[in-house]
């Protein structure tokens, strides 16, 4: 029998190897894990996408979710924008190509091939580590800040970090560097490369305007009503309402649609290589009420519903029910199909991604409100008959949606539309969809871009972790990368966890003038005085050149005024670089009742269901000049 000292000290070792077990496990779980994709939110000018296994580069668009591996190029005049999160934003210059290397719960590798990007942090969770890869050295960033990137024509690379930005640099074959708030480290050479450090250069037109465009949209009126994390809430800020009814809480209405929209009517499904069939919408806003939540339908109103906020939402390539659509249901003898409507209030989604024993069986996961099956509110321990759910919204006119079997994937679904005759008999897909990818299902049939430099190629990238071969459905073995995106090739190995004590390089000898010494803080008594700016006169939405189909326009309500309600107004963001000026446009939006309402109805719902949303407390000063109310009369 152990002595009870002997006792403690295999229990002890027992205990830590349990630990180490599991957290090694956990690491190895964590690695698995599917994670939130990137999200492609803002574009100008040419801008190109790649995809491993895909034709060629095609033109982008914005909403394309970025899976590891994927690559983008601005051309000359081209501008691009990632979200990740709703606090962090990448972006890129004209003649930059940016690729996303690899992407984990805790890490995420870029590579800056050529070009200038920023990547404007404002909040990183602990632990989580980005990765700047770039021909002459690796760049590790764990704190929130202001980080840029600039690659030379000859190769130097330029990184600045500002805002408190700390970040490391470890050059191929030397020692890792660290790389102070407010500093410009210059790494000019290859081979045995020369770094140098010196104070950070003024902002530039660039610095600014990624400055002011991280500030409007981080201050958003949506991040109120949605799970925090959530990527595009600024869209929904300027394209839509939010509304208070019964039974759902707070919902979110667009301003404008075109006749006959349904959600998942005016976009394409692209095959994601961890999701799977992934539904990319036109709408510039068309990022969180298709991937988040679900849709209802309010007297002939459709309404994204976000659901209770939940700590963790999880992302969805689309939440939809799928159905097969045999020639005898179709309006097309000849023709077969697959049509798809979008999950209503509580509704489960079956899966058609992820492991097997997760594909099929409905999901609630990412849902923080209550579980509806046919109208039902269901317990988490009921039985779910996963064949027999009827959806809510297939009683609803329009709402399913259908293309055929050869288009699915391959373009816009409005391109080869298959009418249904009897929707109520569709035949329900529990699982995987019986579409074969191919490789233009990677790029959704979009048509061919302009193709980055070939200069890059010649200079491959420093980073800590190789790309991970591309897995593809139609292939026996995995892709491995392709020249046609520079990903990192030479590997180093970065002390861990990084630290500020770490040596720092000469002050360099490159040196200009002094920078300027900045002003003083404001005063608020220097605003105290100042005029306000005026009231805006109208609701409006920019415009969306991207539509295929005419907008209907709404009949906008007192209680939705310009002089209650600014929401719709988007900043004006003005790319001022090299001489240009792009500004988004304008349109006034008005709200009409619902197009299939009868005439009776038309005059009573002038209004949106429920109330506004976003209605703000009346200050003492407004309340002072309301007319007194009487006095109460005095009883006996």
């Amino acid at each position: 029998m152990l002595s009870l000292p002997r006792l403690i000290y295999t229990l002890a070792l027992f205990l830590t190897f349990s630990i180490s077990c599991s957290a090694a496990f956990a690491q190895e779980y964590r690695s698995k894990q599917l994670v939130t994709p990137l999200r492609l939110s803002y574009i100008e000018g040419e801008v190109s996408f790649w995809r491993q296994g895909a034709p060629d580069w095609v033109s982008a668009a914005p909403n394309i979710p970025l899976a590891a591996g994927d690559a983008l190029y601005a051309d000359k005049e081209g501008d691009l924008e990632l979200q990740m999160g709703n606090r962090n934003f990448i972006r890129a210059d004209g003649g930059t190509e940016l690729n996303l290397v690899n992407q984990t719960p805790d890490f995420i590798q870029f590579n800056v091939a050529s070009g200038r990007a920023s990547f404007d942090l404002r909040l990183l969770p602990a632990g989580y580590s980005v990765e700047i890869d770039t021909a002459n050295g690796v760049f590790t960033i764990e704190h929130a800040g202001y980080y840029r990137v600039d690659v030379e024509s000859d190769g130097d690379i330029h990184f600045t970090t500002r805002r408190g930005g700390l970040a490391m640099m470890v050059p191929l074959g030397g020692i890792a560097i660290g790389i102070q708030p407010s500093e410009e480290i210059v790494v000019a050479g290859s081979t045995g490369p020369q770094v140098e450090t010196y104070a950070a250069p003024e902002l530039d037109r660039w610095d600014r305007w990624n400055y002011e465009r991280t500030e409007s949209l981080i201050d958003t009126q949506s991040d109120r009503y949605i799970p925090f994390g959530i990527s595009g809430a600024s869209d929904l800020d300027h394209y839509g309402s939010w509304r208070l009814v019964p039974d759902y809480g707070t919902v979110w209405m667009p301003n404008s649609v075109p006749s006959g929209w349904a959600p998942y009517s005016t976009g394409r499904w692209s095959w994601d290589p961890d999701y799977q069939w992934t539904w990319i919408d036109d709408e510039p806003w068309g990022w969180a009420p298709f991937h988040y939540g679900r849709w209802v339908n309010l007297g002939g109103y459709w309404a994204w519903v976000p659901g209770p906020a939940i700590r963790n939402p999880a992302y969805s390539p689309a939440l939809v029910a799928f159905f097969n659509i045999p020639p005898t249901q179709s309006g097309d003898l000849n023709s077969s199909g697959v049509a798809w409507v979008a999950l209503s209030w509580g509704e489960p989604v079956k899966p058609w991604w992820g492991k097997s024993s997760f594909i099929g069986k409905p999901s609630w996961n990412g849902w923080g409100g209550p579980r509806v099956v046919n109208n039902a509110v269901i317990n988490k321990n009921d039985p779910i008959n996963k064949i027999n759910i009827i959806y809510s919204n297939v009683h609803v006119d329009n709402a399913i949606v259908a293309t055929t079997h050869e288009h699915f994937g391959n373009g816009h679904v409005h391109d080869a539309p298959v009418h249904i005759t009897h929707p109520l008999q569709l035949e329900q897909i529990h699982g995987a969809l019986p579409v074969q990818p191919g490789p233009t299902s990677l790029v959704a049939g979009r048509s061919i871009g302009n193709r980055p430099p070939d200069r890059g190629a010649s200079r491959p990238a420093i980073g800590t972790r190789t790309p991970n071969p591309s897995k593809l459905p139609w292939l026996d073995k995995p892709s491995p990368p392709q020249n046609k995106a520079i990903v990192g090739q030479r590997v180093v190995t970065l002390p861990k966890p990084l630290s500020s004590n770490l040596a720092r390089p000469e002050f360099g000898n490159q040196t200009g003038e002094e920078r300027l010494r900045p002003d003083s803080p404001p005063r608020f008594i220097e605003r105290r005085h100042t005029i306000e700016p005026a009231a805006p006169a109208s609701i409006g939405t920019p415009t969306d050149t991207g539509q295929i189909a005419p907008k209907v326009n709404r009949i906008a309500t007192p209680e939705t005024s310009p002089q209650h309600l600014n929401s719709g107004i988007p900043p004006e963001h003005a790319a001022q670089e090299s001489g240009r000026t792009i500004s988004e446009p304008r349109k006034v939006v008005t709200m009409p009742a619902p197009p299939h309402a009868t005439e009776s109805h038309k005059q009573a719902q002038v209004e949106l269901p429920g109330k506004p949303a976003n209605r703000v407390f009346l200050k003492n000063k407004e309340k002072k000049d309301e007319p007194p109310k009487p006095a109460p009369k005095k009883t006996d």
